[in-house]
């Protein structure tokens, strides 16, 4: 009878999903690079990436929470908000962030251009508003905006622009509990440390 179970010389010649990858905590973004990025959008005339990079950095979600994002959510009115609360999906908890002019600015214009209405995805998939861009049509984005400045992208990703904010806020305050509630943890399981990161920047590791 033979058997339907890998050999082990099978099993060996399995090449590791992490090999030749940099997995890990990923660095947040510099003030110039947000600064950069923004620029570059906007002389590219890219409204829809220009809003969803805004809102991403202000709103500090993650990125299954950013596609998921309505309109309703930041536009009940037809205008940006200056405060919006989302409920997260990982957490089922609801976290309340800020919206700076910028970013309203950039998701009114958005909004007018695309004709977004109540009800629909702010950022609608390739197969209509009934559906939102997938977290790795996003991871995709993001990555392209990282290299568009010059930036290696293996060394960011979408947990970046969710930490950027939430890092400069613990640079100047030490706040550790404010961060906490910025980023919709239910517990202070991240902890903030020096690491010896390419780019310098303050590191996250997962104390879970």
């Amino acid at each position: 009878m033979q058997s339907n179970e890998p050999t082990v010389s099978n099993a060996l010649k399995r090449t590791p999903w992490n090999k030749g990858k940099l997995v890990g905590a990923k660095p947040p973004l510099r003030p110039k690079h947000v600064w950069s990025i923004r620029t570059k959008l906007q002389v590219e005339g890219r409204a829809r990436d220009l809003a969803m990079f805004n809102l991403a950095i202000d709103s500090k979600l993650r990125g299954c929470d950013v596609v998921a994002l309505k309109v309703e959510d930041i536009a009940p009115s037809g205008r940006a908000v200056d405060r919006a609360t989302v409920r997260q999906k990982k957490t089922g908890r609801p976290v309340r962030f800020e919206l700076t002019e910028q970013t309203r600015q950039s998701v009114d214009e958005y909004i007018n251009a695309a004709n977004k209405k109540p009800g629909e995805f702010l950022f609608a998939g390739r197969r209509g508003s009934g559906r939102c861009i997938t977290a790795r049509q996003y991871a995709r984005l993001v990555s392209e905006w990282i290299a568009s400045i010059g930036l290696d992208p293996t060394l960011f990703g979408t947990h970046s622009l969710r930490r950027t904010k939430a890092t400069l806020i613990y640079r100047r305050t030490g706040n550790l509990r404010a961060v906490q509630l910025l980023l919709g943890h239910s517990k202070i399981d991240y902890v903030p440390c020096r690491t010896m990161s390419r780019c310098g920047q303050l590191g996250w590791f997962a104390a879970r």
